[in-house]
């Protein structure tokens, strides 16, 4: 099978086993692994921020940066499709205790007047006060689409002249630093806290980074351990994520290059790729242009052995490039896919 469903299938590369088995470890709850000091030192600096956090998941991480920003009661504003909203099983609401206000933009993105408009105080009718903005960087449902720099910035003055933390949900950030051509901690600075997966396009078996300023990084070690997301000898998966940011990160780029090549072979074939949406490791297929259902689709090509995955709506589907696959799998994948669903593009 040629598995295209999410980068996060991946599993450890042989030198990443041997760094795993190397590790040194300690116990992290005293803060005294000295793999995870030391990635989480090498994530701060990464990441364009004073402090990191070693978490098990971007999903705890985008958790507990909710509430260091906010209050309950208060209100979180995000692009409608943004993952904290689509993919976090109501958290905001359970552990933050937030309200949500969900905006509709282009390419997963919002606009400065946007966020101007949403973050008015509400506090003439009820103290429900407007606290955290979240970008997603690069967003997912959208496509792996980018945010451009400029953009960036109109939308975070916007969200701090309204008196707004934001966080970035900046679970593929690598893959945005990538296709921007720029350092990291150009994005992250840009941002209050940000969140990095390391099971995505780095390779890791689990775990997550948090960053921000000293204040809130402290303020997270508590949130951490009422998260139950303490641990103990855990230098066992830093060790992972520093191999990963040694070794997987500028190799980024091959994953938008053939995420690319599969774009515009498929799209050449006549199958319904949106190519616009192409700008790093994702590649999308409407199904409303086949005469198959989303499900049908993805049954139609698990049967010649390739694996794609459904987005949000009844009608999209996606394949991911990650270091799992070589070019030999995206020339198989080009073939069998063109086959498998050729004959049911509508005229």
């Amino acid at each position: 099978m040629i598995d295209l469903r999410s980068d996060t299938v991946t599993r450890p590369t042989a030198g990443m086993r041997a760094a795993i088995a190397a590790a040194e470890v300690g116990d992290e709850q005293m803060r005294e692994d000295p793999s995870v000091n030391a990635l989480q030192e090498r994530a701060a600096v990464l990441l364009g921020q004073e402090r990191a956090l070693f978490l098990p998941t971007a999903t705890m991480a985008n958790q507990i940066a909710l509430k260091l920003h906010s209050r309950p009661g208060d209100v979180l504003i995000a692009h409608e499709h943004s993952h904290i909203l689509t993919y976090e099983f109501g958290g905001a609401a359970v552990h933050a205790g937030l309200l949500t206000v969900g905006l509709p933009g282009a390419a997963g993105r919002l606009t400065a007047a946007q966020v101007t408009r949403a973050a008015a105080s509400a506090q003439g009718v009820v103290d429900q006060q407007p606290s955290v903005l979240v970008v997603e960087n690069t967003h997912n449902i959208a496509g792996g689409r980018v945010w451009p720099l400029d953009e960036l910035d109109a939308v975070v003055g916007a969200a701090h002249a309204g008196g707004l933390g934001v966080h970035m949900d900046g679970a593929r950030l690598l893959n945005a630093a990538v296709a921007l051509r720029v350092p990291a901690a150009d994005i992250g600075s840009r941002v209050d806290t940000v969140t990095l997966c390391l099971s995505k396009g780095l390779g890791c078996p689990l775990g997550a980074i948090l960053a921000g300023p000293t204040d809130l990084i402290a303020a997270a070690w508590r949130q951490k351990f009422l998260f139950g997301g303490a641990m103990r000898q855990a230098g066992i998966i830093a060790a992972a994520a520093l191999y990963a940011l040694d070794h997987h990160v500028a190799r980024l780029a091959v994953d938008h290059e053939r995420a690319r090549r599969l774009a515009e072979a498929w799209h050449a074939a006549g199958l319904p790729v949106e190519l616009d949406r192409v700008e790093t490791n994702f590649v999308q297929l409407d199904t409303s242009r086949l005469d198959l259902s989303q499900s049908e689709t993805i049954a139609a090509l698990r049967e010649v052995g390739v694996l794609l995955s459904p987005t949000l709506g009844e009608t999209h589907i996606r394949a991911v490039t990650h270091l799992d696959l070589d070019d030999a799998d995206i020339d198989r994948a080009i073939d069998l896919a063109s086959e498998a669903l050729g004959e049911h593009v509508h005229a």
